[in-house]
């Protein structure tokens, strides 16, 4: 979905620099965007954004790139059926779903601030009501599965929005939570056999990006005039939800502070 925003805001004549740990794919996307004409408005940076130094490097690279900012899409997830810690110690799931999100949402606010009508928007499970913050036991010790720290991560990601809205909301910039619904947008994260088996059922059954990405462009061509929007595929979301508590949200907000500190 990242790739997908990518090129049609490149086809429309935007500058767009994307990010990920894949060179091989990072390389596509810049050939992509040569064939479109593009290649002098489009640039790619290799990070492991699981690592809180790759993505205080991908802010300097954008800062490098650009003056302003439009708009900030944070895509990245990736599950992991084991635990696994990253070097600064955060479950693996937890630091790529939320806290590169949060370091990169508040890293590069100052060039937000600068964009005519800036939005972030986070793709996750926004709208869904499982899943807990395990608040003495964020890197999931005990009772460890591929579930629980996905639910976690994405509450996690719900509750950034909730705060960054809560502490900018005399800014500009506007906080979309979204949830694209089951979208087949590719399985080179899985490995065989689910692969395969993913790869069928999103061609049965999941939308294809051309149109989980359309209620996100409309979204950031013209955002609502509110801090936090929410929405679930093609239909806001109510704010109340107990997924979305501005206590909690500001109370892991202090608690991320602490551990980024």
């Amino acid at each position: 979905m990242g790739r997908g925003l990518a090129m049609h805001y490149l086809r429309r004549g935007t500058r767009v620099t994307v990010t990920g740990s894949d060179r091989a794919r990072g390389e596509q996307f810049l050939e992509e965007a040569a064939r479109l004409g593009a290649a002098d408005r489009a640039a790619f940076i290799q990070a492991d954004l699981t690592k809180l130094a790759d993505n205080r490097f991908v802010i300097d690279k954008v800062k490098a790139r650009h003056s302003k900012l439009d708009g900030l899409v944070l895509t990245a997830m990736r599950t992991y059926p084991r635990r696994a810690l990253t070097p600064d110690g955060f479950e693996s799931t937890f630091a790529l779903y939320y806290v590169s999100r949060f370091v990169l949402s508040y890293g590069l606010t100052e060039l937000l601030e600068r964009g005519e009508r800036p939005v972030i928007v986070s793709v996750g499970g926004t709208g869904m009501t499982k899943g807990a913050i395990h608040w003495d036991d964020l890197t999931l010790q005990h009772g460890y599965s591929l579930i629980r720290a996905t639910l976690q991560a994405g509450r996690a990601n719900d509750l950034l929005g909730v705060a960054y809205a809560e502490n900018h909301k005399h800014g500009k910039t506007r906080f979309l939570l979204i949830h694209p619904g089951y979208t087949n947008s590719g399985t080179n994260h899985v490995k065989q056999p689910w692969r395969t088996v993913m790869r069928l059922m999103g061609r049965l059954f999941a939308r294809p990006v051309e149109r989980s990405i359309q209620p996100m462009i409309r979204l950031m061509d013209d955002p609502p005039p509110q801090p936090l929007i929410a929405w679930d595929r093609d239909r806001p979301v109510d704010l109340s939800l107990p997924t979305l508590d501005r206590t909690n949200a500001l109370r892991l907000y202090e608690l991320t502070k602490h551990l980024l500190s």
